[in-house]
């Protein structure tokens, strides 16, 4: 088994504290208002993280035969958050909001290494809404 710490994670490349983690949803939130269209790409960006975050929970206690055959779709959930948070912060800043948080989050294009960091911050928000729905 694998026993895994925050301690751990953030003596990885790129992570984020959760310092750094409760600013950003905080920025993130900030600018969502009462605006139905924001809403809808923010509960869909929820959706995706959840997916995503599902599977990767799993990933450290997973086989490396049941990795292989669940890498593809880890992939295609991965990729639809990055999509899902670059769509609300086009969104935003179509508002003339400053969408800021994404930037933060790094460009994955130019650096692999945000794909992780975008996909911490994904699992970060749904940590954060799964223990408010008690």
């Amino acid at each position: 088994m694998m026993k895994s710490t925050f301690t751990d994670y953030i003596k990885e490349p790129y992570s984020m504290s959760f310092e750094q983690m409760e600013k950003l949803h905080e920025d993130l939130l900030s600018e969502i208002d009462n605006d139905p269209d924001t809403i809808e790409l923010y509960e869909e960006l929820i959706d995706a993280a959840t997916k995503y975050a599902a599977i990767r929970a799993k990933w450290g206690r997973m086989t490396r035969e049941e990795k292989m055959d669940t890498d593809s779709l880890r992939t295609s959930h991965h990729n639809s958050l990055i999509i899902h948070f670059n769509m609300l912060a086009r969104y935003l800043r179509m508002q003339g909001k400053k969408a800021a948080w994404r930037e933060q989050l790094g460009d994955d294009e130019d650096n692999r290494y945000y794909r992780k960091t975008i996909g911490d911050f994904g699992c970060y928000i749904v940590f954060v809404n799964s223990i408010c729905a008690r």
